[in-house]
Parts: structure tokens; sequence; C-alpha cells
């Protein structure tokens, strides 16, 4: 009697045996990620919803047509948003966001020129360079509140700014001046930020590829144009992404230096706020969901842009090098 055996089964290729661990460590990742994913949705997700559905309602206390009383929130719609755009209201937006605009691209600016000096002299080799790194944290590491209280203080009318340019500047009334302290009070807390993250990306640079350089005659300037910056522009395009989402919503510095109801100075966010603390929650929540979806556009548009590496994915798709590549192929492998 004849034994019919099943043919043996063809020996499973590399590729497919990395198959399920594949699977598994992606059912692990999922399983890790998601009280942190449960966490940001209720932290970030719910206040994000919470303020588009606030902002199509208004808050009134009046009459009707009918001559009832209409009290609590009423249902408007758009009209929050076309409210923003039209009237007083409109060219009191515009302003607000042409601020808003403004001290983000001029700080960002300051601060990436300055943050590239202090990380090039902090590389160099000299005596207390760790005392001068740890300093340089200080103006970053003091709270927003107190920083701008000590700029009020310097830029008060008989305080020591005045006193050094032997002029009566009212830096806290309207007007450019105002812009001026707001800016330089920004760029002293924030331009070590830029710096220190630029000095960690000079440090992974090896040295021999400054003394090949200047073994061909590269001279300082072309050695940073052609291998610092290139090498640093990872940290230094994440560095400003960082700063200008900072800048966009931006509210404390000038609101504590300069204070409210100063149209030279007035931001989104101070805007929103104001709106908020006048009983106005529907107009609040416009401004402050508009201001969202603007601060989402320009990240998108500066990492696709530039092609900042903000969570490492670049690395992650880097393809492989030649060699090993032709080493998987001739052990057999699929490339």
């Amino acid at each position: 009697m004849a034994v019919i055996t099943a043919p043996p089964k063809a020996p499973r290729t590399k590729k497919e045996e990395r198959v399920p661990d594949m699977r598994r460590q992606g059912r692990l990742a999922a399983t890790l990620l998601t009280p942190t994913m449960a966490v940001l949705l209720i932290v970030i997700g719910y206040p994000i919803l919470a303020a588009i559905y606030q902002s199509l309602f208004t808050q009134s206390q009046g009459v009707d047509d009918s001559g009832f009383v209409v009290e609590g929130d009423q249902f408007v719609g758009l009209g929050n948003y076309g409210a923003i755009f039209s009237g007083d209201a409109g060219v009191r937006f515009w302003n607000a966001f042409y601020n808003t605009t403004f001290f983000t691209v001029i700080c960002v600016v300051i601060e990436v020129i300055l943050g590239v000096a202090m990380a090039l002299i902090m590389n160099k080799a000299f005596r207390a360079k760790g005392l001068i790194r740890a300093s340089i944290l200080v103006p970053w590491a003091i709270p927003t509140v107190v920083s701008a209280l000590l700029w009020r203080w310097i830029f008060d009318a008989n305080g020591i700014a005045n006193n050094l340019l032997g002029n009566q500047i009212l830096w806290s009334t309207d007007g450019w001046q105002a812009k001026l302290a707001v800016i330089i009070a920004d760029t002293w807390k924030t331009a070590p930020f830029i710096g220190l993250l630029v000095l960690a990306g000079l440090q992974v640079i090896p040295g021999d590829v400054y003394e090949a350089a200047k073994l061909d005659g590269a001279n300082a300037l072309r050695q940073f144009r052609s291998i610092t910056l290139p090498l640093v522009k990872p940290a230094l395009l994440v560095a400003v992404l960082f700063r200008i989402l900072d800048n966009l919503r931006m509210f404390d510095l000038p609101f504590v230096l300069i204070g409210a109801q100063k149209p030279s100075v007035e931001t989104v966010s101070i805007l929103a706020f104001l709106e908020n603390q006048n009983v106005r929650f529907g107009p609040a929540a416009a401004f402050a969901v508009i201001l969202f979806f603007y601060i989402v556009v320009v990240a998108y548009a500066f990492v696709k842009l530039l092609g900042a590496d903000v969570i490492g994915d670049n690395r992650s798709k880097a393809p492989k090098p030649a060699g090993r590549r032709r080493a998987t192929v001739a052990k057999g492998d699929t490339p």
C-alpha cells in the first residue's frame, strides 16, 4: 500500500521570516503608544474641537424681534469668522495679524544670526568654556513673565536704557519704540536657545573635515559655507521651527512689557485674550482657531519646503549603502 506524503515545504526566505517579527514589533509599538496618544487626544485634541465648536456660537443678552429676552449661546455658524474680517474688527484683526507675523520674522532672523555666532564662539577651545555655556542658559531659563518685568524696569522712563542713550524715550507707549522693546527682550531671552541647539550640531562634526579643508586652501568663510552650515542645517532648522511656533503665539512678553490695548504690539493671541475677558467667547474662539490654522500652515510649509527633520524620519528613510546592498544580493536575499 503506497503512502502518500505531502510535498516538502519550500524553505522560508529571510524576508518571509522577518514579516512576523515586524508585525509583533508593530503591535508592541501600538500598545506602548496607546496611553500617550490617549493623553494627547484629551489634552490637545479636545481643546481644539471645543474651540472650533465654541466659535460657531455667540453670547448675547437682549430682546429678539418678538420682544422676548434672549440669553445664553446663540448659534451663528460662520458669523464670528465673517465679523473678524469686516468693519472695525477686521481692521484690528489685520493689525494684530501683521504684528504677529512681523515679530516672528524679525525676531527669528535676529535670533538665528546671534545664535549661530554664539555657537561658533562656544565651540572654540578656551578656558571656562563650561561656565560660559551654562551662563548662556540663564536668559532662556528665566520665565517669560519674569523676563518681561525685568525689561520693563530697564525700559522705564527713568530706567537704565534711557540713561545709557541719554534720551527720554517712552518705551511703554504705543509706537515704534514699543515694537523695538519687544524685539530686544525676545531676542535676549531666546537667542541662547538657538545657540545651544546649533552648538550640539557643531559638536558632531569631525575635526578631520576642517583639517582637510585647510589643506585644500579653504579660508574660514569658505569652511563655514561649505562645511559648517550644511552639517548643522538639521539642528538649525529644528531650532528655527520651534522659535517660529513660539513667536506666532506670542502673548505674555508684549502683554506684560508694554501692556494691553496697544495696537503697535497687539498680537492675535492678545486679541483673543481680550475678547475672552469681555465675555465674547465666540469671537475669542474664532481668533484662536484662525491662529491655530495659521500656525499649522506655516509649520507644514516650513517642513516641506526646507526639509526640517523634526522627528528623525529622514534618517529612517535613508537608503542603504551600495556595498551592503551588494552583499545582500550575493547571499541570495531580495534586495
